[in-house]
């Protein structure tokens, strides 16, 4: 049998699809969905959707509420349960601006409803992330960031990401991004590629 830690050596991929549509002055429509592997292209690991409303009270502070469904892989080439998650959650963020960088603070409450071989599990967690962003020219730019896990339990460090890349613009409402990131566990570490579409589009503009 392989090792349960077998896989900390392989380079995975996240394939990314996130979404945001206007659909007032202040309110939005998010929506994501990831496909994720242990390896760059082979062994599926997880898939995630995403959905929520979010709320501008103005240009730097927002909230969003929505749910998650995800089905997740949690073995290496070994003959495992799939673990399926509901999940509820609630963002805050706040936005700002230093120099040239975008910046963007998220505190991210979920409540988690697992279930794995018939046994059903409530979880909680808490994340905090820092977003940086930085034009380096008209269509392109560079992002970095950092996120810590913490979980509402005894051992509460549950995991940190830590990434960057670069995005492409391809039009008003599509843009491309490639990057890496690595997430570092209490007893393991993971190496993630990150390939994806970012869509925006605004429904409370008129059609000419």
């Amino acid at each position: 049998m392989q090792s349960q830690n077998s896989h900390e050596n392989k380079l995975g991929t996240w394939y990314m699809y996130n979404g945001s549509h206007k659909l007032s002055k202040n309110v939005k429509l998010t929506t994501s969905a990831h496909f994720r592997y242990y390896e760059f292209i082979t062994e599926y690991q997880q898939e995630i959707y995403r959905v929520g409303l979010n709320y501008s009270f103005n240009k730097k502070v927002n909230v969003t509420g929505g749910l998650v469904y995800s089905i997740t892989d949690s073995s290496y080439k070994t003959d495992l349960a799939d673990l399926y998650e509901y999940r509820f959650y609630q963002d805050l963020n706040i936005k700002d601006t230093w120099n040239k960088v975008k910046v963007k603070h998220r505190v991210r409450l979920a409540q988690r409803f697992k279930r794995q071989n018939y046994n059903d599990e409530v979880k909680h967690r808490i994340r905090y992330g820092l977003f940086l962003n930085r034009p380096l020219s008209e269509k392109w730019e560079t992002y970095a960031f950092s996120e810590i896990f913490i979980k509402f339990a005894t051992k509460a460090f549950s995991q940190n990401r830590t990434g960057a890349g670069f995005i492409r613009e391809l039009n008003e409402n599509l843009k491309v991004r490639l990057g890496y990131f690595y997430t570092k566990f209490s007893n393991s570490s993971l190496h993630r590629l990150q390939l994806g579409i970012i869509l925006n589009t605004d429904f409370t503009k008129k059609s000419t």
